[in-house]
């Protein structure tokens, strides 16, 4: 069978079993289509039931079935060494075949440029050095060629090894420096001898999949103008393991600011590089993420193409970055340099800090304008006055920025408590209240809170939220105020402390879903993710930020959407604009969620939901299957980032032999 074949055979099975387990579902499936796969053997077999056995006798059927579902979502969680490792051998392994079809598929590419592969050597392990130059000399693209300079070893055996090689293949050329200059000035080295049309960069020790250039020229033939090409990555331990994959956002610039996510695989166009400088000294370990920093103020944002396939593993041996990042501080001294220097050439008023969360990462400060802009904050609420007075309170008691308002939209509060609680309200001059006597529509009480309302802000706010962080209006207003930003959203937490909402991807749940729901509060994510601000498809309207006028502009919330989704469609009417959502984990608040209105689980509500869904769905169906900034190898039905059984690529990338003929205007063959 093939192995989506055996994916739908065990989701099938999952079903009943994990009804019957009372396990999550996703998790059963994990594990059946694992089995499915390649099954264990008998000794395999037999220690897990003897382990199970135990376990029944010591701690009963509760707690067999606390072990059981503590396992299964322990193996199915993304990152996990042995699922990672059977992911790898269905969705990311090439057979005979496949070569055979991509051999001949590479000379039939209308546009074959000369790739450049550009590789600093100094002191390294003979064995990772031979593995990195066969990686290139392996290529299943042919045009390339290997540029390598020796930053002065001390390793006699390191340089008669790369004379060698250079011997024996034309197509590689070294350079032997004269004097150690540290990896910037052996990387000019290197690029000195470059005569490709894009430069790809390589470390020492690392290894490039037999593929990886062959995808680079195919993402060339259907972008040709493109100026960066960037890949996913993953690691490489010393038996060949590969573990920890990072499966990236399409381009990301508020991303890009917190951490360097363009770097492996990293290509560039030669004739920019060359413009802006080359790599510059005195940014070693972190020179790449300085080298894409300028590339990237001579480009635009559409020439910078993301191929969402592992083309680069990153070796991580004791002493590597890869294995130990936090260990090397001159590296992310020289980063945070980087970035400022970036953000004073472009006169991006921001500043640059370690991230809370994650140290090797970065947090962006953007500058709040000098003359605070007015924000109007505004609450729809029925009755429950413990939860409105707990939410207006926290604003007032723990809030640092003064220049805001409150409206209270007031959907028909009937309790004496609300009308005591409204005349008190009144005595604050920033507080009004809004009275709108109609059946309940979120979309139209916000629009009308928003009509009402004179800040150049708007702040949208369920009353069911409680401000954690005092400087939260300071964080949203300074990524709001910016020209190109549409709406931006908080981090919401439920009231145990775990993660409610921290962005939204199209397509998770089915439509769409707030990401990293139920992880702990303080976790760093998946790659750093949750700890740093970034380009989002949408943003939750229980906490969101937008300018008034491009609010308007829009034509607000869609009244049509009562209840669900308005939020995703107003993002994606934003985005239609060319304007990006931003999420922050720097705004923080409580959500007690639902708390007001109940769920939307059964009868007239449950249909209404279903009804607004639809109407999501034929709007939107073009993109939500395709969030940019959800890779289509993260599965749509955990929020964890978790990886997708199988990927969500039409057809895998290697078929070229029809991409070969597509014509330069047409659509991509995989998902996005």
């Amino acid at each position: 069978m093939t192995a989506e074949s055996r994916y739908r055979r065990s989701r099938d099975l999952a079903a009943r079993v994990g009804r019957i387990v009372r396990v999550r579902w996703m998790a059963a499936r994990v594990i059946l289509w694992q089995w499915m796969s390649d099954p264990p053997g008998p000794s395999d077999l037999a220690r897990t039931i003897r382990r199970r056995w135990r376990t029944l006798v010591q701690s009963g059927p509760r707690g067999l079935l606390r072990d059981f579902n503590a396992g299964t979502h322990a193996l199915a969680r993304e990152g996990g060494k042995l699922v990672y490792g059977r992911w790898i051998k269905s969705f990311d392994r090439l057979s005979d075949r496949d070569i055979a079809a991509i051999q001949k598929a590479a000379t039939e590419l209308d546009y074959r440029p000369l790739l450049s592969v550009v590789m600093p050597v100094y002191d390294p392990d003979e064995r990772w050095l031979r593995a990195a130059i066969e990686s290139v000399q392996n290529q299943l693209y042919p045009r390339w060629e290997l540029c390598i300079a020796d930053d002065h070893s001390s390793n006699g055996l390191i340089r008669e090894l790369l004379r060698e090689i250079e011997a024996g293949d034309a197509r590689i050329k070294v350079v032997f420096r004269q004097v150690n200059g540290h990896i910037s000035a052996a990387s000019n080295s290197a690029l000195a001898l470059a005569s490709g049309e894009f430069v790809v960069l390589l470390d020492h020790d690392d290894v490039l999949p037999r593929h990886a250039l062959l995808a680079v020229v195919c993402e060339l033939n259907r972008h040709p103008d493109a100026d960066l090409l960037y890949s996913d990555e993953d690691k490489i331990d010393e038996q060949g393991r590969r573990f920890d994959p990072y499966f990236k956002s399409d381009w990301n610039p508020e991303l890009f600011y917190g951490q360097n996510m363009i770097s492996h695989l990293g290509v560039y166009r030669r004739e920019i590089v060359e413009r802006v400088g080359g790599f510059r000294e005195g940014f070693e370990g972190s020179q790449d993420y300085d080298l894409a920093l300028r590339v990237v103020e001579h480009t635009r944002p559409d020439r910078i193409r993301h191929i969402p396939h592992i083309l680069y593993h990153w070796r991580a041996v004791p002493g590597s970055a890869a294995l130990a990042p936090d260990e090397k501080a001159y590296a992310r001294d020289a980063a945070r340099r980087a970035v400022q220097e970036h953000f004073d050439r472009i006169g991006l008023q921001a500043v640059c800090e370690p991230a809370p969360r994650a140290p090797s990462h970065h947090r962006i400060r953007y500058r709040v304008p000098e003359v605070a802009p007015h924000v109007t904050i505004i609450i729809p609420t029925r009755d429950r006055v413990d939860l409105l007075s707990r939410c207006i309170d926290s604003i007032r008691s723990r809030s640092t920025y003064a220049a805001h308002d409150i409206v209270i939209v007031d959907n028909g509060s009937s309790t004496p408590e609300f009308r005591i609680y409204s005349d008190r309200a009144r005595r604050d001059s920033r507080i009004s209240i809004l009275r709108i006597d109609e059946p309940f529509n979120f979309s139209r009480l916000n629009n009308l809170g928003a009509a009402r309302a004179r800040g150049a802000l708007l702040c949208f706010l369920n009353n069911d939220t409680e401000v954690i962080s005092p400087d939260w209006l300071e964080e949203l207003v300074s990524l709001a105020s910016r020209e190109e930003i549409g709406a931006v959203g908080a981090t919401l937490y439920h009231p145990d402390d775990t993660v409610q909402h921290a962005g939204i991807a199209l397509g998770l749940g089915g439509i769409a879903a707030h990401r990293f729901r139920g992880l702990p509060r303080g976790e760093a994510g998946n790659s750093g993710l949750l700890a740093l601000t970034q380009a989002v498809s949408a943003v939750s309207a229980a906490c969101m930020m937008v300018r008034k006028k491009v609010f308007d502009e829009v034509g607000g919330f869609d009244e049509a959407l009562a209840v669900a989704y308005n939020d995703v469609d107003l993002c994606l009417r934003l985005g239609r604009r060319g304007l990006r959502n931003v999420w922050t984990p720097f705004a923080e608040l409580y959500h007690f969620e639902s708390a007001t209105r109940g769920t939307d689980v059964r009868g007239e509500a449950r249909a209404r939901l279903l009804a607004e869904a639809q109407v999501v769905r034929q709007r939107w169906r073009d993109v939500l299957g395709a969030d940019p900034y959800f890779n289509p190898n993260l599965s749509l039905e955990r929020p964890d980032f978790a990886l997708a059984y199988p990927p969500r690529h039409t057809a895998s990338w290697w078929q070229v032999r029809s991409a070969a003929r597509d014509t330069l205007d047409e659509p991509r063959t995989s998902v996005r």
